[in-house]
């Protein structure tokens, strides 16, 4: 991922002032230290610091249209550039690179052309002819961004908190699917899908179809000029998503960098991901990579990973740590780029707590409350974890495309029926099951959800709630209220990464950008509603769906904070 800044209207154009974003800029440099550059058009500056994945020779950015009077950085990947080159027949492009189109899309089209984009991206884009901007964020959040004010008037936008958080009077995080506009000077949904509406969807479960959507999804994300691999847990999405690019990767582009797969796993000495991680490679013949880490060696990074995931949120900081640490030797192996497996369990409802979901609509607007709130947790964690170290990832369950379909399926074919051999994710299980030519073995591919911090091994996050209790006391919990008012932490641990959070990004903008909340195994605030008993056990580890996980805390006691 790349790393933009914009400041946008400022009052000040002296030389100090472009140190100052030059400046700024580097905060961001750990996400592309391939390149960096800055433009100023009065008193407009756009940076950027850049990840060389596609065209590492001419793609420099800012971007510019022919005759440079339209000016933009982007961190993201334009999947469909080549058939939008196509659109641009009298149109000449200084680069190969997949984020020139936007430029040209913009002259050719107006504000309307962010629709046609079929990729990742936050980009502000600058006209120097009337000195108006457009800044915009992907469907879903995939990449993170931030926009603040300044006191003398003046916009900043920015890839990570670290960028404004000491330049603004207010920031806040840039929604997804949104683009805001000087002209209008306030934001408007760029995304539309159908299900964002309160309809139920009743399109009936069509296998085939599925599985068609999901092998394009991966295939499209097969696009680069460097050395690539997997995330490969063992688990069923991340399996998945191996197995169709194994199956696919000699077809595409991407084959020219090697000949076999790389897959990465990390977890404790015998955690059960590394054992089915280990499996799905040897059956599908990746070159497989397992990283260990220790308890200890999480602890001592999980200063490291808030600073870069910028959240205090628990879950969050629980699973960034093994994918920050996982992230860190990637990179020294020459890899820039990964596909991994998020967003399924949003998409599917395949967090655990999705057995006690009471019927098909709630069912479905719990899958459409978590994609939403996607890029506050596990989109966050994917781009930001593995950006500390200059690495991309790629998220095919997240496609546009694909989620039209998986999302106009009736949501009575995702609802969850032991009687009926239905466990969590049936539908996606399903859709791959092929005895012919299989994707994946069957234990794998009807093997039970784990979540991140839970596969790696269960040892860890009993681990960080032991050292959390040894530094947060009984006392200074009962002031914890007064100390942090807004999303007051219930636990020792979540205390523990508050107080580090609050080091770093002080100011009240910046803890209004995590969310809060009650939540049971991922759950959101309202399917805790769904039993009575995760009121009192209230933690979000799948560990915590009683009943549910094979592994459950101990239905006598809540687990230990």
């Amino acid at each position: 991922m790349c790393g933009i800044l914009a400041v946008l209207g400022c009052s000040d154009d002296s030389q100090t002032k472009r140190a100052r974003v030059l400046e700024l800029s580097r905060r961001l440099k750990h996400r592309g230290p391939d390149w960096s550059g800055l433009y100023q058009h009065g008193d407009c500056y756009l940076a950027h610091q850049r990840l060389a994945v596609v065209d590492p020779n001419s793609g420099d950015q800012p971007l510019f249209n022919e005759d440079k009077s339209v000016a933009v950085t982007v961190n993201g990947e334009i999947y469909n550039h080549e058939q939008l080159r196509k659109k641009l027949v009298n149109h000449k492009f200084s680069s190969g690179s997949d984020c020139d189109v936007i430029a040209h899309l913009y002259e050719e089209y107006g504000e309307d052309f962010v629709d046609m984009l079929d990729g990742i991206f936050s980009f502000v884009l600058l006209d120097a002819r009337d000195n108006s901007f457009i800044v915009a964020r992907d469907a879903i959040g995939i990449t993170s961004l931030y926009i603040g004010w300044g006191l003398d008037g003046s916009i900043w936008v920015s890839s990570e908190l670290k960028g404004l958080n000491d330049a603004c009077e207010q920031f806040e995080s840039f929604p997804p699917g949104h683009m805001y506009t000087s002209k209008s000077r306030g934001l408007r949904r760029w995304y539309n899908p159908p299900w964002f509406s309160d309809s139920i969807p009743s399109v009936p479960f069509d296998p085939f179809v599925l599985r068609h959507a999901l092998e394009n999804a991966v295939i499209k994300r097969l696009m680069t000029d460097f050395p690539f691999g997997v995330l490969l847990s063992g688990g069923l999405d991340s399996s998945l998503i191996t197995s169709i690019t194994a199956r696919y990767l000699a077809a595409t582009k991407a084959a020219k960098h090697g000949g076999k797969l790389h897959s990465f796993c990390i977890g404790l000495e015998g955690s059960p991901d590394l054992k089915a991680a280990r499996e799905v490679a040897d059956y599908l013949g990746t070159v497989h990579h397992e990283f260990h880490f220790t308890v200890q060696d999480g602890i001592d990074a999980i200063e490291d990973v808030i600073y870069h995931i910028e959240t205090y949120d628990v879950t969050t900081i629980r699973a960034s740590t093994p994918m920050f640490l996982m992230a860190r030797k990637i990179k020294s192996l020459g890899v820039k780029m990964l596909i991994s497996g998020e967003g399924a369990d949003e998409v599917f409802g395949g967090y655990l707590y999705f057995h006690k979901a009471p019927n098909k609509e709630e069912f479905h607007r719990e899958t459409c409350r978590k994609i939403k709130a996607l890029h506050q947790y596990d989109c966050l964690r994917a781009n930001k974890a593995t950006s500390a170290w200059g690495l991309e990832v790629r998220v095919p369950f997240l496609d546009k495309e694909f989620l039209n379909v998986a999302m106009s399926i009736d949501p009575k074919s995702k609802m969850i029926k032991k009687d009926e051999g239905r466990i969590e994710k049936w539908v996606l299980r399903k859709a791959f099951d092929d005895e012919e030519c299989p994707y994946l073995p069957k234990h794998i591919l009807y093997r039970q959800k784990e979540q991140f911090s839970d596969g790696v091994g269960y040892s860890w996050i009993d681990g960080l709630k032991a050292h959390a209790a040894d530094r947060v006391s009984d006392k200074m919990m009962v002031n914890a209220s007064c100390i942090f008012p807004h999303n007051t932490p219930k636990t020792k641990e979540a205390y523990y990464y508050r107080m580090i959070f609050e080091r770093f990004f002080p100011q009240n903008s910046a803890r209004l950008t995590v969310p809060g909340g009650a939540s049971v195994a991922c759950s959101t605030a309202k399917a805790v509603e769904w039993d009575v008993a995760w009121k009192n056990n209230l933690d979000p580890s799948g560990r915590a769906a009683l009943g549910v996980h094979l592994s459950a805390y101990a239905m006598c006691k809540s687990p230990v904070l």
